[in-house]
């Protein structure tokens, strides 16, 4: 589900205004970080708590804007990702193993599968996502045989009351998570370009986007009127704002302090770098998933 952002009213006879904005991928991946960071409870969770960062590309972002830090290459920090026009994954170590954070320090070390068996309702797990709908409805691409991270979070964060929080940009908008649900799985299909996958709908998740996002960070109401591209804009989102003028304005600073964020670059260790090399065998390729 979205996660719930109260505006504040406007006052009476303020001026409104509205702007026009285009987020590329990784620009939205930006602003959604930002935002992640600056939810209530996960600065809670960060001053007072325990905060798991799951791997992965936008966590990517979502790391930087914890720490401080530089997660340089991005896509080293996740495992399952679509690149090079399929669905495979990074085989190489993470970019940065800072996934763990108790009372804001990292834990070095920490296996998160250990970690999150001590969490408690005020603790927080991050996980972006590959599937959003228009009901807010989250689904993430899972080709492990025990349903990978989320398989192994979702349980136990759901059972305790934990917060999930789940950036995920709107270039991932879908028709219905739950119906590509039910067109999806490990074993579902003869062809496959990449590995094969279920759709895995998660629910209860806190899912933010641009729109949420702005809504947060500057009190405007974000309207998706608009995506894709071409010359570099492929994957983009065009977004209406509105509000009171000094808030759209402050909107539109903020969209345009991060324009020019550089796009995530591929990375060349991938369980699969063609499909055609395993004549598009779905097990074929996933035999160098459970080989790793």
């Amino acid at each position: 589900m979205f996660c719930e952002v109260e505006l504040p009213p406007i006052p009476p006879g303020a001026a409104r205004a509205a702007a026009l904005v285009v987020l590329n991928p990784s620009e939205s991946r930006r602003l959604i970080a930002k935002a992640t960071v600056a939810l209530p409870e996960v600065q809670h969770a960060f001053r007072h708590g325990t905060i798991i960062i799951a791997r992965g590309i936008t966590n990517a972002f979502v790391t930087e804007e914890l720490l401080g830090i530089r997660v340089d290459p991005k896509a080293a920090l996740t495992v399952g990702m679509v690149c090079g026009g399929l669905t495979t994954g990074h085989s190489g170590p993470p970019a940065t193993t800072h996934h763990v954070i108790r009372h804001g320090k990292v834990v070095e070390g920490a296996d998160s599968r250990q970690e999150i068996l001590t969490f408690g309702p005020d603790d927080v797990f991050i996980k972006g996502g590959n599937a959003i709908d228009a009901d807010g409805n989250a689904g993430i691409l899972t080709s492990g045989l025990t349903g990978g991270t989320i398989g192994m979070a979702w349980p136990v964060v759901t059972a305790r009351g934990s917060h999930l929080v789940m950036p995920i940009g709107l270039e991932k908008l879908i028709p219905s998570v739950i119906e590509a649900a039910r067109r999806t799985g490990i074993y579902h299909f003869k062809w496959s370009m990449g590995l094969p996958a279920r759709l895995t709908p998660v629910v209860l998740g806190k899912v933010l986007t641009e729109i949420q996002a702005l809504a947060l960070l500057a009190g405007v109401t974000a309207t998706h009127v608009a995506s894709g591209g071409v010359g570099g804009s492929e994957g983009a989102v065009v977004l209406s704002i509105e509000g009171e003028e000094s808030k759209v304005e402050q909107a539109f600073e903020l969209v345009k302090s991060i324009k020019g964020e550089p796009p995530v670059a591929a990375t060349e260790q991938m369980f699969i770098k063609s499909a055609g090399d395993f004549n598009y065998e779905p097990m074929a390729q996933l035999a160098t998933l459970k080989a790793r």
